[in-house]
């Protein structure tokens, strides 16, 4: 895929990456706040990678970051990696959790708000680990901040200044639901690649102004939310987090272009529309993307006709930097079904040996291209089983390719329901029970079976308003599913759990609602 002319060069840092935007532009905006224009944007990222330098933190030190959702989160993330290493932690963990992962990733400092009471000070402490105080200064420009460190370094940074292509420039666990989670190390390469491929598959401009509502300790949030719209000169306005009863009156102040969300954010986004008109009308949108995990197709249909505007599905993971492939713009062709045509990597479809299969078989999905992560770190079993002798990473997804380039995935290949030999992709039976006009919401899991091994259960969420019986919701699936794919018990629930970012989770639902 080429760039357009008109688009700015590809930076391959992050200290070069926010160059791009106009001094005086604004970078990063916060509801009810002032704008920080790129110009101090980039007075700031400087600024703080002399203060790390100072206290001793240089490139290739990891920092973790505890600090909510908000413009601070954004700055915070892009200042330190410009000159060392990002770690950005979900401030809701516990004390055990931040013990966990500052300890694997080794931190060498971490940042707070100042007057935090997050555990992760007290982890800090009894790990060894030096920490600073964010002090915000909203009146200077969102996200704009100074730190200050309970104790002087007696020595500066081994490694100062900015950092360089091949340098971490942000380290983020795996989600680790089947296994301890894994290191994942994102080069300053890695990133700008990935901001790169999404400002590309967009075509975001100077004039564009994102809303974010993805956490921001989350590649979707980080890669597609912040960086790759700053990449083009577009603005950013960093909300708290999601939150579905203050989301419409964040548009009507923000004016956003667009948005980027997860499924059930879209859905919570739907559920409080229609006393919204006014404002979705008055606030036309160029585009709406949804990734992270499957967005139904009559979910997309919905907020297409609601918005009246293009619903973009994109495919990301974190080893990936984020986005691997994305329905394009109009006027090119956008099935709902399908996550798109590759957008940066170089995708294919092969086989349990690793050989690429023709177009319209299915297969597990392998990427290779400057978006994707070298490997695992400190861990040669998982990288042996994630690359193959080509060099393509491992999805671990189970997808098809269609002969004109686009990608549709059939499912994780861990999360494949093996019911006595039958093998079922849950999305499938998500599709079906999501036409049903009771059905709001939709996860379909294996639960075990003493004779078959697995068996099926869905989950599901009503509407709002609207009542149905189990028996009725299996008798509509058994009228459009073989046997063995309709669900033997079917669970009612007014939420189903979700994970962090606000993602429905399949491996070990079946523990969560005692059915296991």
């Amino acid at each position: 895929m080429t760039v357009a002319a008109s688009a700015p060069p590809s930076a391959t840092t992050l200290h070069a990456l926010i160059q791009h935007g106009a001094e005086n532009a604004p970078a990063l905006s916060s509801p009810g706040g002032v704008p920080l224009s790129f110009g101090a944007l980039r007075a700031l990222a400087d600024r703080t990678v002399a203060t790390l330098n100072a206290q001793g933190i240089g490139r290739g030190d990891r920092v973790a970051i505890v600090l909510p959702n908000g413009p601070e989160m954004a700055t915070a993330f892009i200042s330190v990696a410009s000159g060392a290493t990002s770690a950005p932690l979900n401030p809701s963990y516990k004390g055990d959790e931040f013990e966990f992962y500052m300890s694997d990733l080794k931190a060498k400092l971490l940042i707070v708000a100042e007057g935090s009471e997050s555990p992760s000070i007290a982890v800090a402490a009894k790990l060894g680990v030096a920490v600073a105080h964010l002090i915000s200064t909203p009146e200077q420009g969102a996200g704009s901040f100074t730190l200050t460190f309970a104790e002087q370094a007696s020595a500066p940074a081994e490694n100062p200044g900015p950092a360089e292509p091949d340098d971490i420039a942000l380290v983020l666990h795996t989600s680790g639901t089947t296994s301890r989670p894994k290191i994942v190390p994102l080069k300053q390469s890695n990133v700008c690649a990935s901001a790169r491929n999404i400002r590309t598959a967009l075509a975001f401009t100077p004039e564009d102004r994102g809303l974010n509502i993805m956490p921001l300790f989350h590649i979707h949030g980080l890669i597609a939310g912040v960086l790759a719209p700053l990449s083009a000169g577009g603005q950013v306005c960093c909300s708290p987090g999601f939150n579905a009863l203050k989301f419409f009156g964040w548009m009507e102040e923000v004016k956003p272009t667009w948005y980027t969300g997860v499924p059930t954010m879209h859905q919570a986004i739907l559920g409080r529309a229609a006393r919204n008109r006014e404002i979705i009308a008055s606030t036309p949108l160029r585009f709406i993307r949804s990734s992270s995990s499957s967005l139904p197709p009559q979910v997309l249909r919905e907020l297409e006709e609601t918005f009246n505007a293009p619903v973009i599905e994109a495919y990301g993971m974190t080893e990936a930097a984020h986005q691997m492939a994305s329905n394009p713009l109009p006027p090119k062709p956008n099935r709902p079904g399908s996550v798109g045509l590759a957008a940066g990597p170089e995708i294919a479809v092969v086989d349990h040996d690793g050989e690429p299969l023709p177009a319209g078989e299915t297969g597990e999905i392998v990427i290779r291209g400057d978006n994707v992560m070298s490997g695992y770190e400190n861990n040669d079993k998982a990288n042996a089983e994630a690359f193959t002798r080509q060099g393509w990473f491992r999805t671990g997804d189970q997808g098809v390719i269609s002969p004109d380039g686009y990608l549709t995935i059939t499912g994780r290949l861990k999360e494949i329901i093996n019911r006595g030999g039958e093998k079922i992709s849950p999305r499938e039976v998500d599709e079906v029970l999501m036409d049903h006009p009771a059905v709001s919401q939709c996860v379909t899991f294996a639960v075990p079976h003493d004779k078959l091994g697995e068996d099926i259960c869905a989950a599901i969420v009503l509407r709002e308003g609207v009542s149905a019986l189990e028996k009725e919701i299996r008798g509509f699936a058994s009228e459009r599913l073989a046997a063995f794919k309709v669900p033997s018990k079917i669970v009612i629930l007014d939420e189903i759990p979700k994970g962090a970012t606000g993602k429905l989770q399949r491996i070990g639902l079946a523990e969560k609602l005692g059915l296991a």
